[in-house]
């Protein structure tokens, strides 16, 4: 298994069907109570254990995840009231070394579960058009919502991957 991705990379080319959605909206829904469990055991020494050699702490990812819950919902929101809006990209390990990657985990888990709670009711009052919207990445690649909205449930499950993997592998 591939420490880096330990569900696999994040693939999809297939059609946007409305069960997929809805399974895909169900893993985002799920999200903070994966994380909350996974890492609600766990010392501090443990928290700041890297979960492969070379890669973040298990509380980098967790405070990683909050970032990346945040940013996607803002660019759910731009996509849905601005016409392919080009989204602000943000340096993910930068951010992970700054001050606040420090603090326990307990302030990013709130987040995910506030932004999550919002995020899901926004979710159920789309219709699967809104799902074919579009923004922008500055460097010209343009996502739908509905091929992104399935690369967040996949980057949840990837992030809790990596803290479960770990935390199974060192019997904790």
């Amino acid at each position: 298994m591939d420490e880096r991705y330990p569900i696999g990379e994040f693939h999809f080319d297939g059609e946007l069907t409305e069960e997929l959605v809805a399974g895909w909206i169900k893993e985002i829904e799920a999200l903070p109570t994966k994380v909350r469990e996974a890492v609600e055991h766990l010392t501090n020494e443990q928290l700041d254990t890297p979960y492969r050699g070379g890669g973040w702490t298990l509380r980098q990812v967790v405070h990683h995840l909050a970032d990346a819950s945040m940013n996607s919902y803002i660019r759910f929101k731009l996509a849905l009231t601005e016409n392919n809006p080009v989204i602000k990209p943000y340096d993910e390990a930068k951010w992970s070394e700054l001050s606040d990657s420090t603090l326990p985990v307990d302030a990013s888990l709130l987040i995910i579960e506030g932004v999550h709670q919002r995020w899901v009711k926004l979710l159920h009052n789309l219709n699967i058009d809104d799902y074919q919207l579009t923004y922008v990445h500055p460097e010209g690649e343009k996502l739908k919502l509905g091929v992104f909205l399935g690369f967040c449930a996949w980057h949840g499950n990837h992030h809790t991957a990596h803290i479960t993997t770990l935390t199974n592998k060192k019997e904790w």
